[in-house]
């Protein structure tokens, strides 16, 4: 349905704000205006808190995660298990593992997944950073927690066969080719299976296959 303006400041407003995703122009119009009848001041704080976080963000040199400095508050804690390292897609991914409160390793954003079909290649991904940091040494297991998807198990596949390409390096040493053996990480993957409360009529083919395969001993 065409919407008619008698602004045209009220309706580039709202053509900004429904670029956002999931945000339709019915929502924007119903946002714009609630910042309308808010306090100048709240508009203001709203826009400097955006054009800040546009301006002055930075992306952690090691993981890179969102953050305030250089290095971020969870690659900077002394108390973290430096030798593992968790791979993700993005930022709501960390937030997610973090939330529950188990894992006190360190993480490695790679920005994406591999999806020929959107244009996003390996080089697209922050898969080469991954590799510098496990050739650097120190990482005993790299946890692959991408999502169960066609693109999510093709950028898993991915990473193992590079990783294991590290195995067996060759180096130029005084104009000489010398063979180093590299000792490959742990690489796993987050398990796989039914929900709890899922009925397994509900669930498909392929979590139930993998349930079955990593089936675990029944503790009581």
């Amino acid at each position: 349905m065409t919407q008619n303006f008698s602004s045209h400041l009220l309706q580039r407003a709202v053509d900004e704000v429904s670029c956002l995703p999931g945000i339709g122009r019915k929502t924007a119009l119903r946002l714009v205006l609630h910042l309308l009848r808010q306090d100048a001041r709240v508009t203001s704080t709203l826009t400097e808190a955006l054009s800040v976080l546009r301006n002055e963000v930075k992306y952690c040199r090691m993981c890179h995660n969102i953050s305030d400095t250089d290095i971020c508050e969870i690659c900077a804690n002394p108390k973290r298990d430096a030798s593992t390292l968790c791979v993700v897609e993005n930022i709501q991914d960390v937030m997610a593992i973090e939330s529950t409160n188990l894992y006190r390793g360190l993480y490695h954003l790679l920005g994406g997944v591999i999806s020929p079909m959107d244009g996003i290649g390996p080089s697209n991904l922050h898969i080469q950073s991954l590799v510098e940091r496990v050739m650097a040494g120190g990482v005993s297991e790299i946890i692959l927690a991408l999502s169960p998807t066609m693109e999510g198990d093709t950028t898993n596949y991915f990473i193992y066969r590079r990783l294991s390409q590290l195995s067996q390096t060759t180096t130029l040493t005084e104009g000489r080719c010398e063979e180093e053996q590299f000792t490959l990480p742990r690489i796993t993957i987050i398990a796989r299976g039914v929900a709890q409360n899922d009925e397994l009529q509900h669930t498909d083919e392929a979590t139930l296959g993998r349930a079955l395969a990593g089936r675990i001993p029944f503790n009581v």
